[in-house]
């Protein structure tokens, strides 16, 4: 069976689609209708713009997001039998798979990412990398610390993100070199998503959410709040509104997908990082990059 993988933020990078929008029609009229729904030329900074420009919040998650579904739309052999995205490629996913419509997704992302940005600036927070260690021990020390800080990203065996207040995380962190981790590096990120800490932005998208309409899909999603398929638009829809809050059970959705049948994981985005996660989650998998 094959299963289309959409990637998150931090896949980006200067230049992406602007092959797409070069070679296919399709590309064109969607990549300039998001322009128009934006309210400005995103595809100027996805085309030629600098590394900076394209890491602004209000750009970075709707160029990953345009980059996977157009680049859905437009490949020649599109036909998933189960798909999943990883945290903000959840959307990709969604609108790949009939779900979501694509101007409806682009705007519940482009407010995504204002209200992350939001609530980054109310409250300072930070993610950071923890290599080396269980999930269980990961767990068990984030729950430890007395500040705000929790398993936000279960990426692969061995590699798991924490996300909190910076206090927290910076505990965690020393906790778990303590306790044998090879690595534990905070990242340069806006802030803890994932966590608690993003409760006001997941309050400010639930509303925009619930008015979105959600239709059946043509095959299952695995959402990230509980690596489990989907088909009811209802679920799908209750399950993306936690998942801000929520961490991204991204090991748990590959092993399930295998267990559900996946034998051809295909990425749809910019960059290769899924298929390198598929990997480590089973060696066996077979992985591509979207044709």
């Amino acid at each position: 069976m094959k299963a289309y993988v959409f990637p998150g933020q931090g896949s980006q990078f200067v230049g992406m689609g602007k092959d797409l929008y070069e070679q296919h029609q399709t590309a064109k009229e969607l990549f300039e209708k998001a322009n128009d729904i934006l309210g400005f030329r995103i595809t100027d900074v996805m085309f030629s713009g600098t590394d900076e420009e394209l890491k602004q919040t209000k750009v970075t998650q709707p160029a990953i997001f345009l980059h996977s579904v157009i680049q859905a739309a437009v490949a020649q052999d599109f036909a998933p039998e189960m798909v999943a995205g990883h945290s903000l490629g959840e959307f990709s996913a969604l609108v790949a798979n009939k779900v979501l419509a694509f101007e409806d997704a682009l705007r519940l992302v482009s407010k995504r990412a204002l209200a992350m940005q939001k609530a980054c600036e109310e409250q300072p927070s930070t993610m950071a990398a923890i290599l080396g260690l269980e999930d269980e021990k990961v767990e068990q020390i984030c729950a430890e610390v007395e500040d705000v800080v929790v398993a936000a990203n279960y990426n692969c065996p061995g590699q798991l993100v924490i996300s909190g207040s910076i206090k927290g995380v910076e505990e965690a962190c020393e906790r778990m070199k303590a306790a044998g981790a090879k690595r534990a590096l905070v990242l340069p990120v806006g802030g803890a998503f994932h966590s608690p800490l993003m409760k006001s932005a997941e309050a400010e998208l639930e509303e925009a959410i619930k008015a979105t309409e959600f239709k059946e899909g043509i095959c299952p999603v695995y959402q990230n709040v509980d690596a489990k398929p989907h088909t009811d638009p209802k679920e799908i829809q209750e399950n993306l509104i936690r998942q801000l809050t929520a961490p991204v059970r991204w090991t748990q959705s590959v092993q399930q997908m295998i267990a559900d049948g996946a034998t051809l994981f295909v990425e749809c985005g910019p960059g290769k990082v899924l298929q390198g996660l598929v990997k480590k989650i089973d060696k066996n998998a077979e992985t591509s990059q979207v044709g």
